[in-house]
């Protein structure tokens, strides 16, 4: 996702960006994340990538669109630097509480009670972590509610390495925690150190992340029963995000779920899920 526009600069000089400068950082951000930039966002261009200038030491947007194209030592590091600026963060406990409700009392005890072996979950662009432990926690409730003894096992992925190094301390301060962690799971979860809050490890142990570009083959990462993939495909053009959905269907096992954010539909004719709606919420479940 985009960050927001940050005003400012690290140099003392303006520095500007032709068009060719701005097309050569969006076939970039195309090509290699899916993000599509509208042709009217040189102003955020600008801010997110104007303070990597002075550390990547360019004097213009055209040594940067350079840098990108070319085959030094340096190069991956100076693409993961613009990817990493260039996405977004945002993120927040149980999103959407309405789809974790759903989760912890239909969708994950029909899992445990049907499977044989370990349920394995997909939290796909899950930023600094508060998804996948979500889901985590939803694990260990529907789990003690179970007969049966089960394990959820889920993998977080996100293409910035940065934020998944942030994602596995599994430390989170004050301000953090209040963005849709109430004081009961807080108090359960969780317990004070001298950086913040760190999480429960009988919920860290649930979750293996990895750094994850979507627009790459699924296959190595296994099959799934459920794939969270929320707020993140509306930043992709329609036939790439098709294209995830459909490998995303193919990555399922047979009648598992994909939850989508509450604001994404199903893209119109593509195949492989129906629509389940419980209460005030909905998701989608594999058809074959």
């Amino acid at each position: 996702m985009l960050k927001q526009a940050e005003p400012g600069s690290t140099t003392g000089k303006v520095i500007d960006i032709s068009a060719a400068e701005y097309q050569a950082i969006q076939q970039f951000l195309s090509q290699s994340c899916g993000i599509e930039l509208g042709d009217s966002k040189q102003y955020l261009v600008k801010s997110r990538l104007l303070p990597l200038m002075s550390k990547f030491e360019f004097s213009s947007f055209a040594e940067l669109a350079n840098g990108l194209q070319s085959a030094s030592f340096s190069a991956p590091k100076l693409k993961n630097a613009v990817i990493d600026a260039m996405t977004t963060n945002e993120t927040f406990w149980f999103r959407d509480e309405r789809q974790f409700a759903e989760l912890k009392d239909h969708v994950l005890p029909g899992l445990l009670n049907s499977k044989n072996g370990n349920v394995r979950v997909w939290s796909a662009a899950c930023s600094s972590g508060q998804e996948p432990y979500s889901i985590g926690i939803c694990a260990l409730e529907a789990i003690r509610a179970s007969a049966k003894s089960r394990s959820v096992q889920i993998i977080g992925t996100d293409i910035s390495e940065a934020i998944l190094e942030e994602a596995k301390k599994a430390v989170y301060s004050e301000a953090a925690l209040s963005r849709g962690m109430d004081s009961t799971n807080k108090a359960r979860y969780f317990h004070k150190n001298y950086d913040g809050y760190l999480l429960s490890p009988e919920v860290s142990q649930l979750v293996r992340f990895q750094q994850f570009n979507l627009l790459k083959s699924f296959t190595a990462l296994g099959r799934f029963d459920l794939i969270f993939c929320r707020n993140v495909l509306i930043y992709f053009s329609d036939q790439v995000k098709r294209d995830i959905l459909t490998r995303m269907a193919d990555s399922l096992e047979p009648g598992g779920y994909l939850f989508l954010s509450s604001t994404e539909a199903m893209p119109i004719g593509l195949n492989g899920f129906e629509l389940v709606r419980s209460g005030l919420t909905s998701y989608f479940k594999k058809t074959n």
